[in-house]
């Protein structure tokens, strides 16, 4: 099994939980706080992970102006998707709508690495996507609550 996948099985269940408590969240505060909450949050915890990679002798941390820029744009996707996420749950979006909608985004994800990083375009593939684009369609026709 490849070393990665761990990373990916950690990945799949954190951000499970992100909009588990996301969902729980929307309640009780407003989308832009909610949002403000959730990405101070993140980033206090990341500190504590720099933290403790230069407290234990090991940091490797670099960065480029490039690699800055691109992370800008993580976050400003990051931080807009919260807030989307807030607004959703909060207009009675079900929490099962979720993985529609995640899906709809590696659908996304899947036809750039296809189109600009040169990722196959396997049959397998290329159903993944068509069915991702598939679910997040059928997401019009969910019972309003």
């Amino acid at each position: 099994m490849a070393t990665w996948f761990w990373y990916a099985l950690a990945a799949a269940i954190l951000y499970g939980l992100h909009q588990l408590f996301t969902k729980l969240a929307a309640d009780h505060i407003s989308d832009g706080l909610g949002g403000l909450v959730v990405e101070a949050t993140a980033a206090v915890t990341i500190a504590i992970y720099l933290l403790f990679l230069w407290l234990s002798n090991n940091w490797t941390q670099k960065a480029t102006s490039i690699g800055i820029s691109y992370s800008i744009l993580t976050g400003i996707s990051v931080g807009v998707g919260t807030v989307m996420f807030f607004l959703l749950f909060q207009k009675g979006g079900p929490l099962s709508a979720v993985p529609m909608v995640l899906a709809g985004g590696a659908a996304l994800m899947a036809i750039c690495g296809i189109l600009f990083f040169k990722e196959s375009a396997s049959w397998p593939r290329l159903l993944g996507i068509a069915l991702s684009i598939a679910g997040l369609l059928l997401l019009r026709y969910s019972p309003e609550k």
